[in-house]
């Protein structure tokens, strides 16, 4: 994972923390750590390093990143090539680490925006957890998902025919 990806995914993940439904805003991001750490940081400098016209840190701007993010200073940096890494924060909740896999995997789908998109909608549900309880009730019983899916996305159904088997 690269820098750029990382913050965005420490955005996403801070907001759901928060209990913002959604990710918490750069300027957010800036305001908050004014506050609570004293220290500032500019949303020009987020935007360069998001955007990754900026591939590298400071090592204090690391140091506040991780200090606010609640993660290892050595997480912020590229990851080399092929390597895996778990986020390293406090999360000790079910709640919470089932939003950060689900946060983790919308970023390894991102080439599927649609799926990408369902991965973060799950995230953001309060309780996470029963979201995907459901998910798995509603795929036990027998034609219900295809109805469903029928019945929630019609436009699909007609594109493909007679709707789209779900397993």
């Amino acid at each position: 994972m690269k820098l750029s990806e990382k913050i965005r995914y420490l955005r996403e993940v801070e907001g759901s923390l928060r209990g913002l439904g959604r990710p918490m805003t750069q300027l957010e991001i800036v305001a908050a750590i004014k506050k609570e750490l004293g220290k500032s940081i500019s949303q020009s400098y987020l935007s360069q390093i998001e955007s990754g016209s900026r591939p590298h840190m400071t090592q204090s701007s690391r140091a506040l990143l991780a200090k606010f993010f609640k993660v290892h200073p050595g997480f912020l940096v590229d990851d080399p090539e092929g390597y895996q890494t778990e986020l390293t924060s406090d999360l000790r909740t079910t709640e919470g680490k089932l939003d950060v896999w689900l946060l983790q995997g919308s970023e390894r789908f991102a080439s599927d925006p649609e799926l990408s998109n369902v991965l973060i909608k799950c995230a953001r549900e309060k309780d996470t957890r029963r979201c995907l309880l459901l998910l798995g009730a509603i795929l036990e019983t027998p034609g219900l998902a295809d109805r469903l899916f029928e019945a929630l996305q019609p436009e699909s159904s007609r594109r493909t025919g007679e709707g789209r088997r779900i397993r």
